[in-house]
């Protein structure tokens, strides 16, 4: 692909503290009242006046690296994704995951060209399917209340979070009330942030009894993060000891530990996050893998609005199935999607990619100077 020469010449980062409206309680960060969305905003600066945008998920006080970024990025090509992939991995070889910084590059790249990410990896503008995603375990009678809202706004399916067995009855309360509906059932045992309390693990025979009493459920998409997210043995085991389809892979680092999932025939449903797990390129490539092996490809989109149009922009180049939809009240579109000017909204049970060039949002420039 031919390009304008673009170098580039400084980094500018934003702390992002965005109140929430009421508490939430992830299933990833347990027994922790959530009162905020946390982020890290990052502007990629270049000699052509061209800037690219990311975002990276945070905490109270942040955690400032604008430094180091510029020390590996002032000087180089946006266009050199293999190149500042590998600058970026020396990064953290010491400091934080960086990979979102790749999604800055492809917005500088798309802007560049005047197209939008998707187009430029082959993929369309045509709408996908989203299902709603919870976050947080709720008493069964608030979640089923839950699902007719959303089903009234026009999802087709939805997420529900499990954390222990006793939970599997909020599925069956839902399961009763909407026979059809397809759901999808996270028990967020991958990874978690030990802040407040830890995540009860699961063995693996527990994993599969589990899976067994989701199957006597019925109508199940698939059972994510049984196990921690290294456990490829683990996750083969489920698989076949269950008739159940069985998802992981949103936080691994990198796409040498997707492959190792596919290389294990551990899941039936991989899910890198571009902005957490591989890069825009690097879940291409992981989609491109898991197809041949007949694996199907949704990514976690749980971040922000930024690491969720360049999810959205993956999905539209592979042409996915599902999109995540994060929307868990006090976590609703508004909230995570408060870092853009345009927040994203789901229509007729769709979600559509950007069409502005690059990752196609623009920051809200409001939102950033009452932050910084």
């Amino acid at each position: 692909m031919q390009h304008s020469t673009v170098k580039i010449t400084g980094v500018t980062q934003h702390h992002v503290s965005h109140p929430l409206g009421g508490v939430f309680y992830p299933t990833w960060i347990p027994d922790y009242p959530q009162g905020s969305h946390e982020a890290e905003v990052f502007e990629i600066e270049t000699d052509t006046g061209l800037t690219g945008v990311t975002a990276s998920p945070s905490f109270a006080g942040g955690l400032d690296y604008e430094t180091p970024l510029e020390l590996f990025l002032v000087g180089q090509d946006p266009h050199d994704i293999a190149g500042i992939r590998e600058r970026i991995e020396s990064i953290e070889t010491i400091g934080p995951r960086t990979r979102h910084i790749e999604l800055a590059l492809w917005d500088i790249i798309g802007k560049d060209a005047g197209k939008p990410v998707h187009e430029l990896l082959g993929g369309t503008g045509d709408p996908i399917p989203a299902y709603a995603s919870t976050g947080q375990v709720l008493p069964a009678d608030e979640r089923v209340a839950y699902v007719e809202d959303r089903v009234a706004e026009g999802f087709e399916a939805v997420k529900l979070r499990v954390t222990e067995r006793s939970d599997l009855d909020v599925v069956r309360a839902v399961r009763e009330a909407f026979p059809d509906l397809p759901l999808m059932v996270d028990a967020n045992k991958g990874w978690s942030i030990a802040v407040a309390g830890e995540t009860p693990t699961w063995t693996v025979a527990e994993a599969i009894e589990i899976a067994r009493e989701l199957e006597a459920i019925g109508g199940i998409e698939w059972f994510e993060e049984p196990l921690p997210r290294h456990n490829y043995e683990g996750y083969a085991r489920v698989r076949e000891e269950t008739d159940i389809p069985v998802a992981g892979g949103e936080f691994n680092r990198g796409t040498t530990e997707l492959y190792r999932f596919l290389d294990h025939d551990a899941l039936d449903v991989v899910q890198p996050d571009a902005a957490l797990a591989t890069g825009i390129q690097g879940a291409t490539e992981v989609a491109g893998a898991a197809r041949e092996q007949g694996v199907e490809f949704v990514p976690h989109t749980w971040t922000n609005a930024v690491g969720f149009a360049a999810n959205l922009h993956v999905l539209a180049a592979v042409d996915g199935r599902w999109c995540e939809f994060p929307h868990d009240p006090p976590w609703t579109p508004d909230v995570w999607g408060a870092l853009v000017e345009d927040p994203f909204t789901v229509e007729n049970g769709s979600v559509r990619p950007p069409e502005k060039p690059g990752l196609g949002v623009e920051l809200d420039r409001d939102l950033l100077a009452s932050s910084d």
